[in-house]
């Protein structure tokens, strides 16, 4: 017999590697929140080695007391909507990215089974929430599984939003910045070659006018008389010569 946990599990450690990946290469973190998964998110990122780098902070609500006081969810909202909610998610996803300064943060809140609490949402069904520097918003979908299967479920559906989230919004800017900087790059390797194309062009134009000049001007040089020129030692050797009496000498 197949073990479904184990595939499950496994399929959970390939996205939240997926996941990490992204978010390495962009030097980026995550934070979580959770309430009917009860941590499982977050032990599925922290399982991977290197998690340190990207994994920033997290919380288990599951009370709703816990999602007003810890994530800054709007007791109205409950009221109204519920904990299981769009709204709701999304409040704690919003409230978790702020308080960790994450790039992205993720939400899960849900009935993972085997009973439903008092209100008229369904076992199996769930609200992801993603709240990121680019993107916000909440997604829901509805299992059929025991408790445990649900739970492996719902943060399976987790990590395959945050990595479509990431790949839809932040993949492309990221990918704008490197052209830019591409860009960028070539245009001052341009602006590089033109200066020093233009200098050795301006070298290359004063050699030659300065061997049009000699040209010009080496018939003039040649006519005019060249000052003659003595050497330190014979100028003091006869220096003062012509004051001598020479017929005083004997």
């Amino acid at each position: 017999m197949i073990n479904l946990g184990i595939i499950m599990g496994d399929d959970l450690i390939t996205l939240a590697s997926r996941l990490e990946r992204r978010l390495l290469k962009a030097k980026a973190t995550v934070s979580a929140a959770e309430s009917c998964t009860g941590g499982l998110l977050t032990s599925t990122l922290t399982d991977i080695s290197g998690s340190s780098a990207c994994f920033n902070q997290s919380w288990v609500t599951y009370s709703n007391e816990s999602k007003v006081i810890e994530l800054d969810v709007n007791p109205n909202t409950l009221a109204e909507h519920g904990a299981v909610s769009a709204e709701v998610a999304l409040q704690m996803a919003l409230g978790a990215r702020k308080k960790s300064n994450s790039e992205i943060a993720i939400s899960i809140t849900g009935i993972a089974g085997p009973k439903s609490d008092d209100t008229r949402k369904k076992v199996g069904e769930v609200y992801i929430g993603i709240s990121s520097t680019m993107y916000e918003g909440a997604s829901s979908k509805i299992f059929s599984g025991d408790r445990k299967q649900n739970k492996l479920n719902f943060v399976t559906l987790a990590l395959r939003k945050a990595i479509e989230i990431w790949d839809t919004y932040h993949a492309i800017k990221n990918e704008e910045e490197e052209i830019f900087e591409e860009v960028v790059e070539e245009h001052v390797e341009e602006l590089i070659d033109e200066n020093i194309s233009e200098k050795e062009d301006l070298i290359s134009d004063s050699e030659e006018n300065w061997k049009d000049d000699i040209n010009e001007n080496w018939g003039e040089l040649q006519d005019s008389e060249i000052p003659e020129i003595y050497e330190g030692n014979e100028l003091e050797q006869n220096a003062g010569i012509e004051d001598v009496n020479w017929s005083e000498q004997e």
